[in-house]
């Protein structure tokens, strides 16, 4: 994956964060992206770019089990989510919409918020340009990286 920005937050960023429910009657994710992360940090979607990242703490996409949260970040053009945990239905429903999500905590604890970073599924790897440094994580099972690279389940 190519270098993008990091976009820090903490522990325990829930859906409802992500994706606040008074959005989820909009269905156009076009439309949509521009409350991503809103009520946390309110220039997130209008600065984020195609490429970036968000890293994250503990128990990323906690909460509620809507798809809308990792389908908003997609559609916000986030390469990955890196995080040192994710909720498990978070972890699941991002795979099932094709975005790449990666369990790596010391990636995460070093990152601060506009380090230029990189991501390699393949390889197990998140390079941190900015400090000059490369962590390792396991790569994804060869079913996940289907899955991932078909860009989800389903289109």
């Amino acid at each position: 994956m190519k270098n993008g920005k990091a976009y820090t937050f903490g522990d325990n960023i829930d859906t409802d964060a992500i994706i606040a429910a008074r959005y989820l009657n909009v269905s156009d994710f076009d439309k949509l992206k521009a409350h991503c992360m809103e009520d946390i940090d309110d220039g997130f979607a209008a600065a984020v770019k195609c490429g970036d990242y968000i890293v994250a703490g503990e128990n990323f996409g906690c909460g509620s089990s809507r798809e809308h949260a990792p389908a908003v970040i997609k559609a916000c053009g986030v390469s990955a989510v890196i995080a040192k945990s994710f909720a498990r239905i978070f972890y699941r429903n991002a795979i099932n919409i094709g975005l790449p999500i990666v369990e790596c905590a010391d990636a995460a604890n070093d990152a601060r918020n506009g380090d230029v970073i990189s991501v390699d599924t393949e390889r197990g790897t998140v390079n941190n340009e900015t400090l000059g440094k490369t962590y390792s994580f396991p790569p994804y099972p060869a079913e996940i990286a289907q899955i991932i690279k078909r860009g989800g389940l389903l289109k």
